[in-house]
């Protein structure tokens, strides 16, 4: 597997694993025009845009697949987090959250990231310490607002 920066050229593979991943695993929780927006918002473009407005992403490739993809804003906010069905349970979320974490942390970081997680995902955020900080919401699709806040090695 290799963790690398999302190029260009990965766009339309990404958009199109965050469909399937969106469809399969809490779009079936919305309304069908909900869920539709949700699609339209998160496409190709929406990735572009993500891009162009200083949103951090990384990719997993594995067997020269695109894998799964981290998409962090502002450097605190785990806006993205999606790998394939056919890639799960092989440490390919974690290595993502880490390079995603890893990019972000820097001087003047107080490390605390928040995600807006999907039911299917509270497990995973759990196990990486997240902790749910609201019940769950409804905005078009639900999710769970959840928080991370992570010592930092030599903060006084």
């Amino acid at each position: 597997m290799q963790i690398r920066l999302l190029e260009p050229t990965d766009i339309p593979a990404a958009a199109d694993l965050l469909r399937r991943a969106a469809i399969t695993y809490f779009l079936h929780e919305s309304a069908p025009e909900d869920a539709a927006n949700f699609l339209s918002q998160h496409d190709a473009a929406g990735l572009r845009r993500n891009l162009d407005a200083g949103f951090v992403y990384h990719v997993a490739i594995v067997d020269g697949v695109l894998a799964g993809f981290i998409g962090v804003r502002g450097g605190t906010h785990v806006f993205h987090l999606f790998v394939d069905a056919a890639y799960q349970r092989r440490g390919i979320a974690r290595a993502l959250w880490e390079a995603g974490r890893g990019a972000a942390l820097g001087p003047g970081h107080a490390g605390v990231f928040t995600v807006n997680s999907s039911n299917f995902a509270v497990p995973f955020y759990e196990s990486l310490g997240f902790e749910r900080t609201a019940p769950m919401q409804v905005d078009k699709v639900r999710y769970n607002p959840m928080r991370l806040s992570m010592p930092l090695v030599g903060a006084a």
